[in-house]
């Protein structure tokens, strides 16, 4: 949250995390778009086309997107996301890394690529917790404006739609407002713990 509220001076905070399992559907049928009187209509069957893992990371200062498309989810890929950052970062800015506590991140591998890479610094969100990463606000929004209402035939289709749909989105990006400090959400956890403590669960 100090992040969000207070970034550092020559630094560039990303969130970066990853969309498993983004299904290539294509409907039997066309979606029926909304209209006066009836809701949107998507058919309940599709042909499965396979999956891609979209990689992303939201730059919390002007919610622009740099993203990879890969075919697996594995430490391999991970570090390949982040040269890809690095190679698109410019090379005097420090990297501040938002992201979750999933296995792959801590990885041998990763750990020592990052010992090479000292203008990373990598930012753990608590587990359980990972909707403290804004990227997965943005996850929210592709899920709903790009993937979920699409009807692709391969993978690459919906991958060229990913494509399409983060550049046009970078053409009008806006960072996305923290307002939550950290004594509000600690008080909220604080009055959730209250109420489950005596409930027998």
């Amino acid at each position: 949250m100090g992040l969000y509220l207070n970034p550092p001076d020559k630094g560039l905070v990303l969130c970066v995390d990853e969309k498993s399992q983004c299904q290539a559907l294509e409907r039997t049928q066309p979606l029926l778009p909304l209209g006066l009187g009836y809701v949107e209509g998507v058919t309940h069957d599709y042909v499965r086309h396979g999956t891609t893992t979209l990689f992303a990371a939201l730059d919390i200062a002007n919610g622009q997107v740099l993203r990879q498309n890969k075919g697996r989810h594995r430490h391999q890929e991970i570090l390949g996301f982040l040269r890809h950052i690095d190679e698109n970062v410019p090379e005097d800015l420090d990297l501040h890394i938002v992201l979750d506590n999933y296995c792959t991140h801590k990885h041998a591998e990763v750990k020592g690529w990052l010992a090479r890479h000292h203008r990373f610094h990598l930012h753990f969100t608590p587990t359980y917790a990972s909707w403290l990463n804004q990227v997965e606000r943005w996850f929210g929004i592709i899920t709903q404006r790009a993937i979920r209402r699409g009807s692709f035939r391969s993978v690459n289709e919906l991958v060229t739609k990913i494509e399409q749909f983060v550049a046009a989105y970078n053409n009008n990006a806006t960072p996305f407002m923290w307002h939550a400090t950290a004594d509000s959400i600690l008080e909220k956890l604080g009055r959730l713990c209250q109420r489950i403590s005596g409930t027998g669960h």
